[in-house]
């Protein structure tokens, strides 16, 4: 998401920053995630519709933007409240294994994957309840799980965790590394220690944008996988994906390698829109939980 050894001497008189408790990480995160999710979500919806099999059009087109909100907002404080509780506990006890600065990128990035894998198991019943009503497949939270639970069962919750972590590790690996350095970097060459909440709102924005467009392939996979369901009578449908390499041949095969990029456009700008919310407020409220220590 080097060193600079001639502002070395400048950093040592600097207090060291004072760390936040996990339960300030979690609020900060509950607020980071909600904020995002709320104010972003028209751009997922567009996002979803653009990848989805049936096409932009027939999930959705721009109406009912709002499609399944409430499952969104429901995930979202959660979500994010175990993503930084796990990536901010992991960051330091993996720091004090591997102290020296050429291993922080490392530390970052296994951080970061922990923290989405934890998020996932909250955050993954929640999205396909969205995404399905996203593309119109229902019009009520409550007919979209009741059909879930009858078709297929409580794991059917969990349809697309993998291919969901699949994404989200390859984009928090290169999301987290580059924000986490280049809040360092400025904060070096302006001779601080750390850089204003709205600073870190942009480094968030730079580095979710770069880190979407990238893994947008991966999305589409997820996001296929994810809308595609059984038949009741236990059959599948034409448009029924499952796991992640044959759901990828299966797109490359039917629809080229253009159709994996579907929807770059609204999730590079809502990931890099997102990013700076999402980390803004995170990086915000951290810094306003620590003046009370």
């Amino acid at each position: 998401m080097s060193d600079i050894s001639s502002s070395a001497s400048t950093l040592a008189v600097v207090p060291t920053p004072k760390q936040a408790t996990l339960l300030q990480c979690m609020l900060a995160g509950a607020m980071a995630g909600t904020a995002i999710d709320t104010a972003l979500f028209p751009l997922d919806t567009l996002k979803t519709r653009l990848q989805s099999k049936a096409g932009f059009a027939a999930s959705g087109g721009f109406r009912g933007v709002y499609s399944g909100l409430t499952s969104a907002v429901i995930g979202s404080a959660p979500g994010a409240s175990m993503f930084f509780v796990t990536y901010e506990g992991l960051k330091t006890t993996l720091s004090a294994m591997m102290p020296d600065p050429q291993y922080a990128p490392a530390v970052h990035m296994m951080s970061a994957s922990g923290g989405e894998i934890a998020a996932c198991f909250v955050r993954v019943p929640t999205e396909v309840i969205k995404q399905r009503m996203q593309t119109k497949q229902f019009t009520t939270t409550t007919g979209a799980l009741k059909s879930v639970i009858q078709n297929e069962g409580v794991l059917g919750f969990y349809r697309g965790y993998f291919s969901t972590v699949a994404r989200e590790i390859p984009f928090t690996c290169i999301q987290f590394p580059l924000y986490e350095y280049m809040k360092k970097t400025y904060a070096l060459t302006t001779h601080r220690s750390k850089v204003d909440p709205w600073e870190a709102a942009i480094c968030g924005s730079i580095a979710g944008g770069i880190a979407a467009g990238l893994t947008t392939p991966l999305d589409v996979v997820k996001t296929r996988v994810m809308l595609s369901q059984r038949n009741p009578t236990g059959g599948q449908s034409s448009a029924y994906y499952s796991g992640i390499i044959s759901t990828l041949r299966r797109i490359l095969a039917e629809e080229g390698p253009r159709a994996l990029f579907s929807g770059i456009g609204p999730r590079v700008m809502w990931l890099s829109i997102g990013g700076s919310i999402f980390l803004g407020v995170y990086e915000k409220a951290m810094a306003l939980a620590l003046l009370g220590q």
